[in-house]
């Protein structure tokens, strides 16, 4: 019997098993590289696959395999799954779902598309997105711009289960991919530009029934914080440690929401994510009763919580009273054994909007490492780490691109990185072979514009202008860039015309692949950034790279679909350079490049 026949006989024996955790199934399925069982390739989301069929000496004859299209004309993010011969692919809004055998030339074994009101679509802050399926217990679960949670049998696509996590009436809404972690699944909440209340749910896998839901802003026994054992840079937090922090009940629609990844360690038992933004963008209609900067947490932070209670370990506020939309929902990654100063620690590395790289001690959340990772970050001069500091843990503001300073209708110019951040939710890649990470990045500035605005259920609660371009100097909006998180320092950097909104792979082949705006798949060599491999797909490229292998052969692929928030004004067919929350006119240029699309390309070599 042939390796990958054998896989599929016992990988079926896993799912008819029914095992007492879920995820212990799951984890099964990650190790085996030749799968793509998690959007991120594991639980500390390191997108590394083992597989080195395809490699530097080779990867330069990779040719087109096979492509599907989705039917779907918006941004396409995230990855399918591959699951023993089937692979899962999604799109984005109405969220069909697609499961395809890879033993019978794709063809289609079943197709999910629910039907969802189309009102929806204009409360979607950034593009009709969807990052993605889970797959766990013979089970696929979908989270649908709705935020319906469906579990559908992963043989049939019908319905197990279905819960409703949010109110779109209230700007509530669903982008993130579920994470299964122990017998739950998780999902978070999209929505600050409409004045949400951001939260994070877990549901029981095996009836969709709720296990517990935790708000990131709010009084403690809605944000599950301890006073007494909820740290933050090694300390207590306190009681009442989120809403003191705001003023009177602005917490109630102070944004904070959940739309990024979601990491997991089994030891710890520990789930980690990031917030966003809080409500509004206009700094001055969110500061203290005496006019002064208030911190807002936990907003734009990192949250350790236990996942089978929800109750939060520690918390980390990555940019107090957040004047610029520095969201904190990058992908947490996590490492084991990493050297700092001569000691050893398992980590978490975040790289943050804000366009500083942390390293944190993921037991305690101490930062361990904060430096900027893309040089032209100007709005800070850097993170106090000292703990002795009045100022440990926080970000030092430059007057000048401080919006809140500033005052409200007044243009703010030149800040670096723009609102959409030096990364934003495209997640990157660490090689054990390197011991470096590989990072898509936005090298783009902004000017910012807050002015006063109301809050009314359901509608916009922005409250800012934006205008994004190139840094001064420059002519490029992003790099493509090898990190060392340790010493907290760009080892190599890669020029691109566009930001690089792709997910990134690394393989034991020594290779990494991402894609580009235009619609370019790259595949360069981790060392030194040396491009082995381009080929130009059918539509700009924000989805992420993946990795898998069908009867003993390596595959790669990547959707293509401009869009996103970079994308949205092609996306959405809108031209006024403000508009897309400022995108539109940073991002001009790409109508020049790529045009809409909605495909999976796959890639083999001959």
């Amino acid at each position: 019997m042939q390796r990958r026949s054998l896989a599929a006989a016992v990988l079926g024996a896993l799912v008819l098993s029914q095992p007492a955790l879920a995820n212990d199934e799951v984890i099964k399925l990650s190790e085996d590289p030749n799968n793509w069982a998690q959007q991120n390739g594991n639980h500390a989301l390191t997108r590394y696959s083992t597989l080195d069929q395809i490699n530097t000496s080779n990867v330069k004859d990779l040719k087109v395999a096979w492509t599907f299209s989705t039917g779907v004309l918006r941004g396409h993010e995230g990855s399918p799954l591959v699951i023993g011969n089937i692979i899962y692919v999604h799109t984005p809004f109405p969220n069909i779902v697609y499961a395809l055998d890879l033993d019978d030339e794709q063809k289609i074994i079943w197709k999910y598309e629910p039907r969802q009101d189309p009102s929806v679509i204009p409360i979607m802050c950034c593009d009709t997105v969807n990052r993605g399926v889970a797959y766990a217990d013979g089970k696929i679960f979908l989270y649908q711009a709705d935020t319906h949670l469906v579990a559908l049998d992963a043989k049939t696509g019908t319905e197990a289960w279905k819960v409703l996590n949010g109110d779109v009436k209230r700007g509530e809404t669903g982008t993130s991919a579920p994470v299964v972690a122990n017998d739950k699944v998780i999902v978070g909440i999209s929505g600050a530009e409409f004045g949400v209340q951001g939260y994070i749910s877990a549901y029981n896998i095996k009836d969709g029934s709720l296990a517990w839901k935790a708000y990131n802003v709010g009084p403690d026994d809605q944000i599950l914080f301890d006073p007494e054992k909820t740290n933050s840079l090694g300390k207590p937090v306190g009681k009442d440690s989120s809403i003191k922090t705001w003023t009177g009940d602005q917490w109630k629609i102070g944004g904070a929401t959940t739309w990024g990844w979601y990491s997991f360690d089994p030891k710890l038992n520990l789930i980690y994510y990031g917030t966003g933004n809080p409500s509004t963008w206009n700094p001055a209609q969110r500061a203290g009763p005496d006019g002064k900067p208030i911190d807002q947490k936990w907003s734009l932070s990192i949250i350790a919580r236990n996942v089978d209670t929800g109750v939060a370990a520690w918390a980390y506020q990555l940019t107090p009273f957040d004047e610029w939309d520095y969201d904190g929902i990058n992908e947490s990654i996590l490492v084991d054994d990493v050297e700092i100063k001569g000691a050893k620690h398992n980590v978490l590395v975040h790289f943050d909007r804000n366009g500083f790289a942390y390293t944190l001690d993921r037991e305690s959340g101490i930062p361990l490492v904060a430096e900027k990772y893309d040089p032209a970050v100007n709005w800070s001069t850097g993170v106090d780490l000292d703990p002795k500091s009045p100022t440990y843990g926080r970000p030092a503001v430059v007057p000048k691109y401080s919006t809140f300073l500033n005052g409200p209708d007044v243009n703010t110019k030149g800040i670096v990185p723009a609102a959409l951040g030096t990364k934003d939710q495209q997640p990157a890649a660490y090689s054990p072979l390197t011991k470096l990470f590989y990072v898509p990045t936005n090298h783009v500035a902004m000017d910012y514009e807050p002015f006063k605005v109301s809050y009314t259920p359901g509608q916009p609660y922005v409250g800012a202008t934006l205008s994004m371009f190139p840094p001064e100097g420059s002519d490029n909006l992003g790099n493509f860039i090898a990190w060392d998180h340790a010493t907290g320092k760009i080892v190599w950097s890669k020029k691109e015309p566009f930001s690089v909104w792709s997910g990134a792979l690394a393989t034991a082949g020594g290779v990494v692949f991402y894609g580009t705006l235009e619609g370019y798949f790259k595949a360069v060599d981790q060392k030194d950034g040396t491009e082995l491999f381009r080929f130009k797909t059918p539509s700009g490229i924000i989805g992420n790279a993946f990795t898998y292998t069908h009867k003993g052969k390596q595959y790669v692929g990547v959707y293509s679909g401009i869009g996103g928030w970079a994308g949205i004004g092609l996306a959405a067919g809108l031209d006024k350079p403000t508009d897309g929350l400022g995108a539109v006119g940073g991002y001009a240029g790409l109508k020049q490049y790529t045009a809409l699309g909605g495909s999976l390309t796959v890639f083999s070599l001959p």
